[in-house]
Order: C-alpha cells, then sequence, then structure tokens
C-alpha cells in the first residue's frame, strides 16, 4: 500500500512552465515543490491564526506594547 496519495491540480501553461524551471534548477520533483508549497501555505495559516489569538488576548488585557508584556511577568 502507498504511504502517498495521489491528486491532480489544473494550473495555467505559463505557471506549469516556471515549476517546470524552478524544479529543474533546483534538481527536485515537482511533486516535492508542491508539497512544500502547501506545507508552508498551511504553517502560515496556523501563524495568522495564533496571532490573531495573541492580538484578541492582548487587546482582552490591555496589553499594547512589548513592555507592557514584561510588566505582566
Amino acid at each position: 500500500m502507498r504511504l502517498t496519495k495521489l491528486i491532480s491540480i489544473s494550473i495555467m501553461p505559463d505557471f506549469l512552465r516556471e515549476v517546470e524551471k524552478v524544479a529543474k534548477e533546483e534538481n527536485r520533483t515537482k511533486s516535492e515543490l508542491v508539497r512544500e508549497a502547501l506545507r508552508r501555505y498551511i504553517a502560515d495559516r496556523e501563524w495568522e491564526k495564533l496571532t490573531r489569538y495573541a492580538r484578541e488576548k492582548a487587546a482582552e488585557t490591555g496589553i499594547k506594547t512589548e513592555e507592557d508584556i514584561q510588566q505582566s511577568f
């Protein structure tokens, strides 16, 4: 049984050429590039969620500056 799953995506021809160029330059497969891009996208989304949560909590507690954070300890 495969550990990976095969998916299909649609991209514009110009973008595909760019992906193929980068893959060749970096000696990587297109799959590797797409996996990395998706990992980064997911990590960025998680970071955004965390920073949004932190901003909300800071606003609730009156924290406005880094100094306010230091004083809370």
